[in-house]
């Protein structure tokens, strides 16, 4: 079972463009991130700049409508993730426990949905993804 642990620091959503991590904490998160893969869990990894470097797209309307970062009034925003394969939603959750995140920090831990689990309507609907997922390039 994949699933994906999000990092949510509270206060990135203000964070200038920019703005690093702290190297002791980077360092933490390294021997965290080690862990991972000696475990043979670890998929993907990534940080990720502030919002003030980002831009969202909405569409009301059917129109589409950049806004360039930083987004007033959002309270929680993502600073990175991992991707695990893990037997279990308990395992997942005792992965994201054993971070060593700050207390200013939050990780949300969600389940990937498999093509299996599509009824068979939406795999149809999908036909070609499982190829396209094969085929992209990795990070």
């Amino acid at each position: 079972m994949r699933f994906m642990m999000l990092m949510i620091p509270r206060g990135y959503e203000t964070a200038a463009a920019g703005t690093m991590p702290d190297a002791k904490a980077v360092e933490a998160m390294m021997k965290y991130n080690e862990a991972l893969k000696e475990a043979g869990v670890l998929r993907d990894l990534n940080g990720l700049h502030p919002p003030a470097a980002g831009a969202r797209i909405s569409f009301e309307g059917g129109t589409p409508k950049v806004t360039e970062g930083p987004f007033p009034g959002v309270q929680e925003v993502l600073g990175g993730y991992w991707m695990i394969d893990v037997a279990s939603r308990a395992e997942a959750i005792a992965w994201a426990s054993r971070c060593p995140a700050s207390g200013n920090e939050i990780i949300e831990v969600r389940q990937v949905q498999e093509f299996e689990e599509f009824p068979p309507d939406v795999q149809q609907a999908a036909a070609g993804f499982q190829e396209m997922q094969a085929g992209a390039r990795p990070g």
